[in-house]
């Protein structure tokens, strides 16, 4: 799969679950034991960041510290969620949710850091 395609299912999901947090902040928030803010928050984070891994999928060559840095705050994301776990006292629910979206954004990081290696990823 090349880097475009990866940048561009990533700027979906996140999109995704910007709309979901952002939106549905004060529903979810008792439903997983997780604060309000926090949900609500991270939400409107992710929207210029959906819109930012948009802009580099579209490009014919992704620039490549772009692409770094969606790496590095892919990984960053996923630690913050592994801390959100142990800082805060979400119930099994609220576990499940931060552990499962920190998987996938793990996943998509290693995705597109062998995606960068790869010669055909054709990055300025």
């Amino acid at each position: 799969m090349t880097i475009n395609k990866i940048l561009a299912f990533d700027a979906l999901t996140c999109a995704l679950m910007a709309i979901v947090l952002a939106l549905s902040a004060g529903a979810l928030a008792p439903l997983l034991s997780l604060p309000r803010d926090l949900l609500f928050y991270a939400g409107c984070v992710l929207f210029p960041i959906a819109i930012f891994m948009a802009v580099l999928a579209r490009q014919d060559r992704p620039w490549a510290a772009g692409v770094w840095l969606v790496i590095a705050g892919n990984a960053a994301w996923g630690l913050a969620s592994l801390a959100v776990l142990l800082l805060t006292a979400p119930n099994m629910l609220g576990a499940g949710f931060l552990v499962a979206q920190a998987l996938v954004v793990a996943v998509l990081a290693l995705a597109e850091f062998k995606a960068v290696g790869r010669p055909a990823a054709g990055m300025a």
